[in-house]
Formats: C-alpha cells, sequence, structure tokens
C-alpha cells in the first residue's frame, strides 16, 4: 500500500521506492519502441521504410511526439536525485555512471548500431551487399559514406543522458543543499495548486520553444544540438529538483482532471486540424508552440498522476520491467531494422507486416535480454543490473 512520505516528499512503498516511475520509465520506453516501429510505416524520414509507407499513421505518432521524450529526462533527472542522495563521493557515482551508461554506448556504436547503417545503405542502394566490407569502412573515422560512420543513432538519449550526468557530479553538494533550501520554497510557490503546476512549469520550455528551437533544429550532434539540449537539460533538473518534493507530488496528484482536460482539448483541436476543418497554418507559429509545450507538460503531469493512483506497488511484473527495458532500449532499433528492410521485401501486406514485424521485435527484445543478462560479460556492456544492484536502487 502506497503512502504519503514526508521525508521523501513522495508516495513511497513500504520499501521506499517509486514504483509508479519504474512503470512509467517501462511504459516511456514502450512507446519509444512502438514509435520506431511506426517510423517504418510514416513519410517522415528514417532509416529504412516500408513499401506500405503513408501518411495514415502519422496522426497517432503526434500525439506522443512531444512528450515521449521529455518523460524519460524527467524520471532520469528523479532517478539521479535519489541515487546520489546515497552516495557520499560524486566521482564514485561518475564512475558508476561511466560503466552504467558509457558502456552500452560503446557496444552499440561499434557493435549493436552497425547493422542499422548498413541496411539503411542497401536500400537507398549505395552500397553493395557484403556486411564484413562495410563494417571495416564502419570503423574508419574518414567518411566515405553519405551517413555519419560511426554513429550512435537512437542511443543519443543515453549519450545526453551520461553527459548531463557528468556535468553535475562537481556540483552534487550544492544542488542537494539547493534542493533542500531555496527550491524547496520555490516550488512550494510553483507546485502550490494544479493550475500553478500546469502553467508555470512550462514557461521555460516554451521560451525555448519560440526562441531558441527555430534557430537550432534538433540535429543529435551533441555539440551543436542547443534548443534540444536547452530542453532535455532543463526537464532532467526539473526531475531532480522535484524528486523528493512532498508538495508537488501532491499537486501532481491533483492536477489529474484539469490536466486531462488540455490533453483532450488540444487532441480535439489537432483532429480538427488533422481532418482540415481548421487549416493548421491560420493558427500563430507562436501560439501553436506555446499549445504545444502545454499539452506536453500535460501529458506528462497526466501520466505521472495515474502512475502514482494506480501503479505505486510492488509486482513481479515491476521487477521485470525494470529490470528488462533498459536492454530492450538497446536492442530495439536494430531489430526493427534488420527484420524490417526483409520483411517488406515479402510483401505480405500492411497489416500483416505490421504485425509480424510488431511481433519480431518484441520477441526479440526478450530473448536478447534473457540471453544477455545470463552472461556476465555481455550483462555489463548493456548496462544490465543485477537483483542485489536493483534491490540497492
Amino acid at each position: 500500500m502506497a503512502a504519503s512520505d514526508p521525508v521523501t516528499g513522495a508516495f513511497a512503498t513500504k520499501d521506499g521506492r517509486r514504483y509508479d516511475l519504474d512503470w512509467l520509465r517501462a511504459i516511456a520506453f514502450g512507446l519509444l519502441i512502438f514509435y520506431h516501429i511506426g517510423m517504418f510505416y510514416v513519410t517522415w524520414d528514417w532509416h529504412v521504410k516500408s513499401v506500405y509507407a503513408s501518411a495514415a499513421a502519422e496522426p497517432f505518432m503526434r500525439i506522443v511526439n512531444p512528450w515521449r521524450l521529455a518523460l524519460l529526462f524527467y524520471i532520469s533527472g528523479v532517478a539521479v536525485r535519489f541515487a546520489t542522495d546515497k552516495i557520499q563521493s560524486g566521482s564514485q557515482f561518475a564512475v558508476s555512471r561511466l560503466l552504467r551508461l558509457g558502456l552500452p554506448i560503446l557496444a552499440g556504436v561499434i557493435v549493436l548500431v552497425a547493422p542499422q547503417t548498413y541496411f539503411e545503405l542497401r536500400q537507398d542502394r549505395i552500397i553493395e551487399p557484403g556486411y564484413f566490407p562495410f563494417y571495416l569502412n564502419y570503423l574508419r573515422l574518414d567518411q566515405i559514406y553519405p551517413i555519419i560512420t560511426p554513429t550512435w543513432n537512437h542511443l543519443w538519449y543515453v549519450v545526453y543522458l551520461l553527459v548531463y550526468i557528468l556535468l553535475i557530479v562537481p556540483f552534487l553538494p550544492w544542488l542537494r543543499n539547493l534542493a533542500e533550501g531555496r527550491a524547496v520554497q520555490t516550488l512550494d510557490w510553483i507546485a502550490g495548486g494544479p493550475v500553478r503546476l500546469l502553467l508555470l512549469v512550462p514557461i521555460p520550455f516554451i521560451i525555448y520553444e519560440l526562441w531558441l528551437s527555430p534557430q537550432f533544429p534538433t540535429t543529435h550532434n551533441l555539440v551543436f544540438d542547443w534548443a534540444n539540449h536547452a530542453h532535455r537539460f532543463s526537464i532532467f533538473m526539473l526531475g531532480y529538483f522535484t524528486a523528493k518534493h512532498l508538495r508537488y507530488w501532491n499537486s501532481v496528484g491533483r492536477a489529474l482532471p484539469l490536466a486531462t482536460g488540455i490533453v483532450v482539448s488540444v487532441l480535439a483541436l489537432r483532429m480538427v486540424e488533422t481532418f482540415q476543418i481548421v487549416s493548421a497554418d491560420k493558427i500563430a507559429p507562436v501560439v501553436g508552440g506555446i499549445i504545444d509545450v502545454l499539452y506536453a507538460w500535460s501529458f506528462i503531469v497526466l501520466l505521472m498522476a495515474l502512475a502514482q493512483r494506480y501503479l505505486n506497488r510492488a509486482s513481479a511484473a515491476a521487477r521485470y520491467v525494470t529490470g528488462a527495458v533498459f536492454c530492450f532500449y538497446i536492442l530495439h532499433q536494430t531489430i526493427i531494422i534488420v527484420v524490417g528492410y526483409y520483411l517488406t521485401q515479402m510483401k505480405i501486406g500492411a497489416g500483416g507486416e505490421f504485425l509480424v514485424l510488431t511481433c519480431s521485435t518484441i520477441l526479440g527484445c526478450i530473448a536478447g535480454y534473457e540471453v544477455v543478462r545470463r552472461v556476465p560479460f555481455l550483462r555489463i556492456m548493456l548496462g544490465i543490473k543485477t537483483n542485489n544492484e536493483r534491490s540497492k536502487a
């Protein structure tokens, strides 16, 4: 049974763990997997494409697109706060994150992501069949392909997260004092009720969206991705500062009706635009940007409130997905691209292809995780925690 905990500022279970956030992290990663399956079928640029690609699924993709990654970075910030409050040495935490996140990045770039580039180049008919000759060129630093190699592709999230963690490690004592001091008063005011929570928190992100995003389109280039960094680092730090703030989490729960109303209203507006009842270009870009940010934050609050209410309890399923979800994330896109490349050539129909691709991706992730977690070297390289490590987290 969950109970309000004045020490953690959360709705903690008896063992002190936030199972609602564990579930939300798993749900966010799960949506990301389905989103990337969807990218195989829409007209937007992606690594490989189905012969059945069309704009049909794009309205559904737009429902999750504004908030799916923000939610991941937010939960990562919460997790970092809980983890760093348990350690005495910032350097020890930095080394642990370098191993936990850095090794999967290394394994991903060198081994797991390479097939994505190979099949992208094959579908574009830029290279001839033969993975070994391609792989030797893939590892070369001089670029011979129109795609940058080697690359991290979908692992950019892990790269950015590791960089953010390393950036704040030297300031952890100061950040902890700030989170327990002056930041409390500010958050008390911001989280003074559902209206403040939903309308004040998005203000910095609205500024980023209107000012930075037009100047710096998202590239996932670590050095020049300024608008993306502003959004992701800010939501990450918001997670850090709100992780143990009781009034904030109470406001999240109370904001459920209003957040639901905002989400439904914006989705209704987007539906009207989709069917061209009202043309999207009649909405001023400034207004559209504000609406998008309010929608994204409201959806995140909606999900947090629902998870807080219904998912904050221990279960075997929670333990399994908590242990498996990061490995699923590392593996899923390569499985989608490899299976999708061959599957779409069979032309078995859009519905059948989607079903086979989805089942192959899920089963492939499960099989990969079950193998990797039983091999110590592979488990370390893919950042999978042991049962003892998870119980201490």
